[in-house]
């Protein structure tokens, strides 16, 4: 039931999760690391709470609106930091990450 519940939720979650660490990755292996090290850190911050709402939400966590609130505002500032780069993968993931803000505040 919680999971039928939250498929879109769930899905945006994951899309993020896997933005995130792809960004991550990617930012590691850019030319100017220092200029990369918000990103690349936000990146982690973000892949970690999303893979972890997304856990809690499959088990029937009684918090919904406090992580996926939490969880919004770690996308935001990810998505925030990633989109002032030009690199693909930090606006894929700055996408990725404003559109799982916009589901979980919808939650």
């Amino acid at each position: 039931m919680a999971h039928q519940q939250h498929e879109e939720l769930i899905q945006a979650l994951h899309e993020c999760m896997t933005a995130c660490n792809h960004c991550y990755d990617a930012c590691l292996r850019e030319d100017n690391l220092n200029m990369m090290a918000n990103c690349v850190r936000l990146d982690r911050e973000c892949a970690d709470i999303c893979s972890y709402v997304e856990q809690a939400l499959t088990r029937g966590t009684p918090f919904v609106s406090e992580l996926t609130a939490l969880c919004a505002t770690i996308c935001e500032a990810c998505g925030e930091e990633c989109k002032k780069h030009e690199h693909d993968h930090c606006q894929k993931c700055a996408e990725a990450c404003f559109k799982c803000a916009e589901v979980c505040r919808a939650a």
